[in-house]
């Protein structure tokens, strides 16, 4: 009975580490998570200024034969390029498998339309993943927890070089949307090409993480989608529209790559505090249960020491 009590003893000991160990992985999480939310506000107006003046370009240039490569929508599609999203690590809850999940079933597809798939894998445990799979793989890069805009030129440079040389006929993108903090959602979206009717801009949901009262919580800021600047009819470009328009596009695509980046960052912290508050929950749930049954096995063991006192007195009269 003793070695059974020391043994729960130790258990309860080690259950407590590890609970200790899981608090401060949330917490880190949680620092990581506030960077992510500040560098995506920092980067906000220069983003919102670009998509009005793209936006406004295209509304210009709308009724023009367009000569621009990354509009073009009639190419056939015979390659497609997939951008998959994983991160570097894992405890962070169903992210990883989810994303290369996604991604799986996308290639299935594309392969049952008889188109076939290159991808560009950002993170190790998708690199991993797709490495020992047999779709080839063009590139792959780490998943850093502060994305920057070098790496997302980077790998934007490489999808649009391949794009441009005709190396591939579409750049499709696989990574996580970030919906809150106990939800987000594996999603496939067109990189390339736009649309020439005008390009996406659609509101957006910025989940902030504040503190109050001691615990963790979301404000939700909701913003509206950036309006198409208005040119002036009789207004007198150095160069082209068009030229400009072509010039401008791969640093609006890079402010797409960098934006899913930023999400797919933000999914997967958010999806390790999730999974580091659960494994902390769970440790504490299961302290309590050992202690309880720590405290019967004393009682038990107490109880059992004084009858042995009692018989032994008994027959010693």
């Amino acid at each position: 009975m003793g070695g059974n009590v020391k043994e729960l003893r130790n258990r309860i000991e080690s259950v407590k580490n590890t609970e200790k160990i899981t608090s401060a992985m949330k917490l880190v999480a949680a620092a990581k998570v506030r960077r992510a939310q500040d560098a995506v506000l920092k980067g906000r107006p220069f983003s919102e200024t670009l998509d009005q003046i793209l936006t406004g370009l295209v509304k210009r240039l709308k009724t023009e034969n367009l000569d621009i490569p990354l509009m073009d929508t009639t190419r056939e599609v015979k390659k497609v390029g997939l951008v998959v999203f994983t991160g570097d690590r894992g405890l962070c809850g169903g992210y990883n498998s989810n994303a290369i999940k996604k991604a799986s079933q996308r290639i299935a597809e594309l392969k049952e339309q008889g188109i076939a798939t290159e991808l560009i894998t950002i993170g190790q445990k998708g690199s991993g993943w797709f490495g020992r799979r047999d779709t080839p793989v063009r590139m792959t890069a780490m998943c850093t927890q502060s994305p920057t805009g070098e790496e997302a030129t980077k790998i934007s440079e490489e999808v649009l070089n391949a794009y441009l040389a005709g190396e591939i006929d579409r750049v499709e993108l696989v990574y996580t949307k970030f919906l809150s903090m106990i939800a987000s959602e594996p999603t496939i979206r067109t990189l390339i090409p736009l649309s020439p009717s005008g390009l996406e801009s659609e509101g957006d949901e910025i989940f902030k993480l504040v503190s109050k009262g001691g615990e963790f919580a979301i404000e939700k800021e909701t913003t509206g989608k950036a309006e198409p600047k208005e040119w002036v009819t009789d207004m007198i470009f150095e160069q082209e529209p068009e030229v400009l328009l072509n010039s401008l596009l791969p640093l609006y695509l890079t402010g797409q790559m960098l934006k899913s980046l930023q999400e797919s960052v933000a999914s997967e912290l958010a999806s390790r505090m999730s999974a580091m508050q659960a494994a902390s929950d769970n440790a504490k749930a299961l302290k309590q249960d050992l202690t309880q049954v720590m405290n019967r096995a004393r009682q038990a063991q107490v109880t059992q020491e004084i009858m042995e006192i009692v018989a032994g007195a008994s027959a010693g009269r």
